[in-house]
């Protein structure tokens, strides 16, 4: 999974967001796994973009959740 823009989330359905969260989070513990077991320099950006990914998905579900 890719870096997700917030202009992408708002087209999403809610479903939509759910599957991509889930997706994004097992790209997380695959990005975990990998830095523990002294995985490439290479992976930082990569792991900095999906958490951000990650708290852009939750943010967005929580401000419709609000509404």
């Amino acid at each position: 999974m890719a870096h997700i823009r917030s202009k992408d989330i708002d087209e999403m359905s809610d479903e939509q967001i759910e599957q991509t969260l889930n997706e994004l989070r097992d790209e997380m513990l695959q990005l975990r796994s990998q830095q523990a077991l002294g995985g490439s320099a290479s992976n930082a950006g990569e792991y900095k973009q999906t958490r951000r990914s990650i708290a852009r998905v939750l943010t967005k579900l929580s401000l419709r959740k609000e509404d």
